[in-house]
């Protein structure tokens, strides 16, 4: 980001932000049920396709859908229950600023996006069942598979280890 206090500066930078720069941009406060819902300790999230926000200022305030399409080059988000009219009646999305908006609701399809959150989306974990005393208790089995380093892979291969 850019260190420069002056409007004029913030402007040009945010012009000429190269795309993964951009992306930053496009963030949203989520709703404080949704976060202790899904435990996120973050405030705001990357907007994605698919989401549900709720508009918190301007003409269309108090209004919710889902999200239709981000353009990143400008920064507005398209929304699939806001719609105007033009001169020959034919319909188009309003842009929104993502600033403007809330997410209310989160498109958890994308795995990766959920690793990004750091969210428990894994399914049904496996359970151990165990009887003492007449009773069933449950204990979650736990698998990490520890990942060797690339320093590690790097020593077997000078060693000609497989």
């Amino acid at each position: 980001m850019i260190e420069s206090s002056k409007p004029r500066n913030q402007r040009f930078f945010r012009y000429n932000a190269p795309m993964h720069e951009r992306q930053k941009f496009v963030h949203a406060h989520v709703d404080k049920q949704l976060r202790e819902k899904l435990q996120l300790k973050r405030r705001a999230v990357q907007l994605a396709r698919g989401d549900t926000i709720k508009i918190m200022s301007g003409g269309k305030r108090g209004q919710s859908g889902k999200v239709t399409m981000i353009n990143m080059k400008t920064g507005k988000i398209y929304i699939d229950s806001i719609k105007k009219k033009n001169a020959k009646g034919k319909e188009f999305n309003v842009p929104i600023s993502c600033s403007n908006v809330y997410i209310t609701d989160l498109n958890l399809s994308d795995k990766v996006r959920a690793d990004k959150l750091k969210l428990k989306y894994q399914p049904a974990p496996k359970t151990e069942m165990k009887e003492a005393e007449g009773e069933k208790s449950t204990a979650v089995i736990e698998q990490k598979v520890r990942q060797p380093t690339k320093d590690e892979n790097r020593a077997k291969m000078e060693l000609g280890v497989r």
